[in-house]
């Protein structure tokens, strides 16, 4: 934090532009995710793949009230010459037009009933995860549904609300997404000093959570979630209740997720139903595989390597290789990569990158 904050624009030399400290925010917030990842099959067992859709979630729970406060600014401000004061219901029905316009819809949607509260946009970024998550949960769970059958209802789950997400009536503007989520209404500041605020918030997000990971996986909790992932049977014989561990790691692994994703889509600027498609959630265990499962810096080594990498080749940084009879353009070629680096991880070095840490300071396997 404090070598980033010297090198960027608005506190320090200008070396790191504001695009890339925002980069960096982001990746902070995906490793929040891959921690997340990592506590709910890396410790407990359990591959979700829907894991990426509560981090979608707390995005869309911050992204309302953004784009309600900045439009109604907007609106505000347009009205203010009137010789006769729009009233508040005027300016409601001028905020909600402005909106909804674009699907074709005039009125508020329930949804949006608190979009205007700061407070309580905030606390549905933690509600509507975990809420989700422990409903989800308690019905899997308690059916005893384990394995890959779980893997693919949770990825079915997050399917079914990327499809909801889509359409135009659900009251979040469908495939258009919530965008401008870049500018905090009510702040003066630049870019460049809220790209670096928003770093600082997603480094003491990550940095919390992994103390609070690290505490969690450390004490009798801990050894019974793994117990839990190496022989649920034999747990639950002795007594345990297997499902209501199983549940409370996917509720606060769900609010870790949505924590970082109301991070992250402010710095990205905008979120729509495709950036929390099921093939986000892959990626996301593809991360902590490659990171090292089972290892919370390994997690969060693997999410931060891969989404830089990810930034260099499909941002234009890094230059085609011309082979004379075929052109490589690694904007296209990075997928083959990441599922290359994936494979080769898994059959030579199962243990991840973080494995390569356990080497360096010597560290034996707990």
């Amino acid at each position: 934090m404090l070598g980033i904050t010297i090198l960027s624009e608005a506190y320090g030399t200008g070396a790191i532009s504001i695009s890339f400290t925002k980069v960096l925010g982001m990746t902070l917030c995906l490793c929040l995710a891959a921690l997340a990842m990592d506590l709910v099959w890396g410790y407990c067992g359990i591959l979700s793949l829907g894991h990426f859709a509560f981090f979608g979630i707390g995005g869309y729970m911050i992204g309302m009230w953004l784009m309600t406060a900045r439009t109604e600014a907007v609106v505000r401000a347009n009205l203010a010459n009137r010789i006769i004061p729009p009233t508040e219901a005027e300016i409601s029905e001028a905020t909600a037009l402005q909106i909804f316009s674009v699907v074709g819809a005039e009125d508020w949607p329930w949804m949006w009933a608190v979009s205007d509260s700061l407070f309580l946009s905030l606390l549905l970024v933690v509600l509507v995860p975990g809420v989700l998550a422990l409903v989800f949960g308690w019905l899997a769970f308690r059916s005893r549904v384990t394995g890959v059958y779980l893997s693919i209802l949770t990825q079915a789950m997050t399917l079914a609300l990327s499809l909801y997400l889509f359409q135009n009536d659900t009251g979040l503007r469908g495939n258009n997404g919530l965008s401008g989520l870049q500018n905090i209404p009510g702040s003066t500041a630049g870019q460049a000093k809220l790209s670096i605020w928003f770093f600082w918030a997603s480094a003491a997000a990550l940095g919390l959570a992994y103390v609070f990971a690290a505490w969690l996986v450390s004490g009798k909790f801990g050894n019974i979630v793994r117990a839990i992932r190496d022989d649920e049977p034999r747990v639950r014989f002795l007594g345990y209740p297997v499902e209501a561990y199983k549940l409370a790691v996917f509720v606060i692994t769900a609010i870790m997720c949505g924590i970082g994703g109301a991070l992250f889509y402010p710095q990205a600027g905008i979120i729509n139903p495709d950036q929390i498609a099921p093939i986000a959630s892959i990626y996301l265990a593809v991360w902590v595989a490659i990171g090292g499962r089972g290892r919370l810096y390994g997690a969060v080594i693997g999410a931060a390597v891969v989404s830089l990498l990810s930034s260099y080749f499909t941002g234009g940084r890094a230059p085609d290789v011309n082979l004379g009879f075929y052109r490589i353009q690694w904007i296209d070629w990075w997928p083959v990569l990441l599922g290359l680096g994936f494979v080769l991880v898994t059959l030579f070095a199962p243990k991840g990158l973080g494995g390569l840490v356990d080497l360096i300071v010597r560290r034996k396997e707990p």
